[in-house]
């Protein structure tokens, strides 16, 4: 299981791998409304069979988790979605895919414990599902960038057209991408740490001035 080798800590956030303790890992969650792409991110980037939580959606789930806009999605993750990715010697993210149902955000609070930072995939077809996990992570100071990702046919809006949208914090960054494709979903996780680490290490210079 994941929690065998991640160690969840709201002080570093991090691991230590091996046995040099040089190597490190970070947790990252992967969020947003439902069918916006979660688990084709977290598979696309993975550099290990990533672990599902996926069970067809039945009729009567389709009314609760209001698939307009994702008609032809046939299945739904009803726990998480996990995967490994190294960035470069000595750091690896472990990527952790939350459930898009709000009947399901009872999970959240689980998989939120020790994380970095946060990825909230959007649908422009269905930019008002980000709302609740823009909201989350803003409730919970847990830094996380706004992913558009492209679906055949959407319409195309600019970063700042989104953040507008969406309302977001001054600062918090907005960037297309492709889920489906390994290396636009690690520019994602990239600039997700980048600047996860800036806002911890702006928090931290805050909290001893």
């Amino acid at each position: 299981m994941p929690s065998e080798h991640v160690e969840s800590t709201h002080s570093t956030h991090s691991a230590h791998l091996g046995d040099d303790d040089t190597a490190m890992a970070l947790k990252i969650l992967v969020a947003g409304g439902f069918g916006a792409g979660k688990t084709t991110l977290v598979g696309a980037v993975s550099d290990i069979r990533p672990l599902r939580t996926e069970e067809p959606l039945s009729g009567a789930g389709r009314g609760p988790d209001g698939t307009e806009g994702a008609a032809r999605k046939a299945v739904s993750t009803v726990a998480m979605d996990f995967g490994r990715i190294t960035i470069h010697a000595g750091l690896s993210l472990y990527l952790f895919g939350t459930p898009g149902q709000d009947r399901f955000w009872f999970l959240w609070d689980e998989l939120s414990e020790g994380a970095l930072a946060a990825v909230v995939l959007a649908d422009t077809r269905r930019l008002e599902d980000c709302f609740s996990a823009v909201d989350y992570f803003e409730r919970r100071r847990i830094p996380f960038l706004v992913a558009v990702n492209r679906f055949p046919g959407a319409r195309t809006y600019a970063a700042h057209d989104v953040s507008h949208a969406l309302d977001l914090d001054r600062g918090t960054p907005v960037m297309l991408c492709d889920a489906r494709d390994r290396a636009s979903g690690k520019d994602v996780l990239i600039r997700t740490v980048e600047y996860a680490g800036r806002m911890h290490t702006a928090r931290l210079l805050a909290s001893v001035s």
